[in-house]
């Protein structure tokens, strides 16, 4: 009988009150007189729990506005915190480097209405700072309003992708531009580095130009490890071609498998090895005492998230005002091109058409990530049907409250796994990179 895969572990995370449950922030067990969201004490405690848990990584997503998509106005996404407001998670991974010691750090950084310059000298920087556990999350910001937070116009899927790409093809030149060797440090001889070995780039494209090189000496890793989470072709393209990881969400395990094969067969095209980038699929666990327990709290937590707050955090992700469609519309069958790109969200697990409610509701409890609801053990077995049904490497975990869900998790999930042979008992490697390619 064929050995079955570790199951790989990263802990989603947002420098703000709410991840994808727009019902933590009010969730009764969400201390915020002790741990505050915009206090770095929370993400040192989370940082070094997840370490204890032998996690991958912590997993910062960031986005640079508040929405008005739905209704036109700011009012509900400010009112629910829907992904408002967000803190800029880069200063954190640079602290957390300083309170942990294995566990990668990793946030969303967009290739939009930035230089590739400044993104390449930043991350090699904090690639240095952790000790080459530094993850970027390359995304292209398809939301009008972070495009006009930076005075430009949205760009069309297409242009932005072509950007995306000369944007990481000089990031990539300018973390090559130091041989490995250049740097001498011949203090009797009066040498740091050997010019020879520094090259310039002299990058002239359609979108960027760069001279180079960077002044930043090799990091650990040339670079951090990168993440992407695209799902339509453009992004499955891009992800397929650098990714070292990628964070789906696919609520139902058979649109799982299909999103993995395709992102295999892209990285086959590309000639790379899909054991070279993990596929994590996100999952929100709900652990109770007995199956009736965990029942009660997910029906408490899910009673956190008004029916508008739902509307207005799936409008923001789909930039798409979605206040003039009826509750009751089928979403799985509407042909507005907007709704397209997040339409595996839109089924049942029996395969029938979720409405606007339905769909809103459980974009507002999780984003569209699978609730994984029961005892310690039943919870552990559900994963486990639906990562080997899936083919994926593992989970992208949210919490249904801060501090204590991830906690939970931890001491009750994670022994469990290594019982059943499907988890790390050790870190082995020392970069990010290290332990994303632990995929047996």
């Amino acid at each position: 009988m064929a050995q079955k895969s570790l199951i790989h572990l990263a802990q989603f995370l947002v420098h703000g009150p709410s991840y994808h449950s727009l019902g933590m922030w009010r969730h009764p067990k969400t201390d915020h007189a002790n741990f505050r969201w915009d206090r770095p004490k929370l993400y040192e405690h989370i940082a070094q729990t997840c370490e204890r848990g032998l996690f991958d990584m912590v997993f910062f997503a960031d986005l640079n506005y508040i929405s008005d998509s739905f209704s036109g106005t700011m009012k509900p996404a400010l009112r629910y915190a829907a992904q408002a407001p967000e803190h800029d998670p880069m200063p954190l991974l640079a602290w957390l480097g300083a309170v942990t010691e294995r566990i990668g750090l990793a946030a969303t950084f967009s290739t939009s209405n930035q230089h590739p310059f400044y993104a390449a000298r930043m991350w090699a920087t904090l690639d240095h700072i952790t000790g080459g556990r530094a993850g970027w999350n390359v995304v292209t910001s398809i939301n009008r309003n972070q495009a006009a937070n930076y005075g430009n116009e949205r760009a069309p899927t297409d242009k932005r992708y072509e950007q995306a790409h000369e944007f990481m093809e000089v990031c990539l030149k300018l973390w090559a531009s130091w041989d490995e060797d250049a740097v001498v440090m011949d203090q009797e001889g009066a040498v740091f580095a050997d010019a020879s070995k520094v090259h310039r780039i002299e990058h002239e494209g359609k979108h960027f130009r760069s001279r180079g090189p960077l002044n930043v000496v090799p990091s650990p890793q040339n670079g951090p490890a990168i993440m992407q989470a695209g799902t339509s072709p453009k992004g499955q393209d891009f992800a397929a071609k650098y990714a070292d990881a990628l964070f789906a969400i696919q609520p139902r395990p058979e649109d799982a498998k299909a999103y993995r094969d395709s992102i295999h067969a892209h990285m086959a095209d590309f000639g790379r090895d899909p054991a070279h980038c993990a596929i994590l699929f996100g999952a929100q666990p709900i652990i109770g005492e007995s199956e009736a327990h965990a029942q009660e709290l997910q029906e408490e937590h899910n009673a956190l998230v008004p029916l508008e707050a739902g509307k207005t955090i799936l409008s923001a992700h789909l930039d798409y005002d979605l206040s003039g469609i009826p509750d009751d519309a089928l979403m799985a069958e509407r042909n507005e091109p907007e709704l397209h790109r997040m339409r595996t969200r839109f089924f049942k697990p029996d395969g029938s058409s979720m409405t606007l409610a339905e769909a809103a509701a459980r974009h507002g409890q999780s984003v569209g990530l699978p609730q994984f609801v029961g005892t310690a053990l039943s919870v552990a077995d559900q994963m486990e049907v639906f990562i080997d049904h899936a083919g994926g490497d593992g989970f992208m975990l949210s919490p249904i409250h801060s501090p204590g869900a991830i906690e939970q998790f931890v001491d009750e999930i994670v022994p469990e796994f290594q019982r059943r042979g499907r988890y790390r008992t050790e870190y082995v490697g020392t970069t990010q990179r290290d332990l994303l390619r632990q995929i047996l």
